[in-house]
């Protein structure tokens, strides 16, 4: 997790959208069972198809709920993106529900990750150490405990959420805003300082984007959407061809 990882995120579901990102060349790719109508069985497919081309499957659960976690890691998931994460006691409970015992509460169950019972022992000696927490910083309340967030074992990294984060301090959207400016520095100084990978979903499907970010520290980088990426490309062609009409 020291070096730069770039991932994209999934919201449609279907097998075909994660074999032509994943030739794309992303380390890993992220099913969002948050903003998206993708269900379980749907997230395994997807999961599974991700592994297949050679990547590390994330999802992005909708909640910090160990049941949603537990379903997501048995169908094979090799990251959790957890959101809202806005307290010591909320990664604390995020971080349970992905480990095993003893260094957490995750209970234990034989599905697809466990290759259905038959390799549970290999599987157990190594999840807990391979599986990625990522604690997605999204309220204003999250930068203000951030250092105690950041002290809890087994969070890997974070995410911020620049949107919510916004939101929660009132000023939805407005990133030019002093004040929202302000807190993401402050999130980026408390995260250097405990030298943890820290992260950023750069929305626009703008290489130039990313850079930026790399240049600023962040090192956990989901570039874009599916939606985004087909939509973007439409547009730009169709209105070229529009143009060329005239």
């Amino acid at each position: 997790m020291n070096n730069i990882s770039i991932g994209s995120w999934i919201t449609l579901n279907h097998f075909s959208i994660i074999e032509i990102m994943a030739d794309a060349g992303f380390d890993w790719l992220c099913v969002d069972l948050e903003h998206s109508v993708v269900d379980y069985y749907e997230a395994e497919v997807l999961i599974a198809t991700i592994q297949a081309k050679g990547i590390k499957p994330f999802v992005r659960v909708g909640h910090n709920d160990e049941l949603i976690i537990k379903r997501v890691l048995d169908a094979g998931a090799q990251g959790i993106i957890v959101p809202m994460i806005n307290s010591k006691e909320d990664a604390i409970k995020a971080v349970n529900a992905v480990k095993y015992p003893p260094q957490g509460t995750r209970g234990v169950g034989l599905a697809r990750a466990q290759n259905y019972g038959f390799s549970f022992e290999n599987y157990a000696k190594t999840v807990n150490s391979q599986t990625t927490v990522i604690a997605q910083i999204e309220h204003i309340d999250a930068i203000n405990n951030l250092d105690e967030i950041l002290t809890v074992e087994g969070i890997d990294g974070t995410i911020i959420g620049p949107y919510d984060l916004s939101g929660s301090m009132g000023k939805p959207g407005k990133y030019d805003d002093q004040d929202v400016k302000e807190v993401l520095l402050k999130y980026e100084k408390i995260s250097k300082k405990f030298d943890k990978p820290f992260g950023y979903h750069v929305i626009k499907p703008d290489h130039q984007l990313l850079l930026e970010k790399i240049k600023t520290g962040y090192s956990f980088l989901a570039f874009s959407l599916d939606t985004l990426f087909l939509g973007t490309i439409i547009r730009q062609e169709m209105e070229k061809f529009r143009e060329a009409l005239k």
